[in-house]
């Protein structure tokens, strides 16, 4: 898997590419599979704000479209001095391709501010295991 070096690394990168001209609050998020890729997003902001999307979202589409569909862990980078977890949504998106124990870094650009599980942050989620077999 990757180090969490390659993750920040990553999510620093991509944040500093975030479109959010309205904001002006950049994210950057990079996500490891089990085999140590790193796919990374940012936030891309829009005139219409419930169009934007979030790094989160960005990651996990980067993901699956280069046919990954299992995150091992996620860090999340944003700024300001407070913590920047995934959204509500975001947390059920990274839920659908992560057990409950994935590690969720949250980071700043100084580095790792505080980690979690996906259980921590989503407790008691809705998942596709509920759906029963596929």
């Amino acid at each position: 898997m990757a180090s969490l070096d390659e993750l920040f690394s990553a999510a620093r990168a991509v944040q500093q590419r975030a479109y959010a001209p309205y904001s002006r609050f950049r994210v950057g998020a990079a996500i490891a599979t089990s085999d140590g890729r790193i796919f990374s997003g940012c936030n891309v902001e829009n005139a219409a704000y419930p169009v934007g999307s979030c790094a989160e979202a960005g990651a996990i589409s980067a993901m699956v479209a280069a046919g990954e569909h299992r995150i091992a862990a996620i860090l999340v980078m944003g700024e300001g001095e407070h913590l920047v977890t995934p959204c509500g949504g975001c947390r059920q998106r990274i839920r659908e391709f992560a057990a409950p124990d994935t590690p969720i870094h949250v980071a700043g650009p100084e580095g790792i501010r505080k980690s979690f599980t996906l259980e921590a942050l989503l407790p008691y989620s809705f998942g596709p295991d509920n759906l029963g077999p596929r």
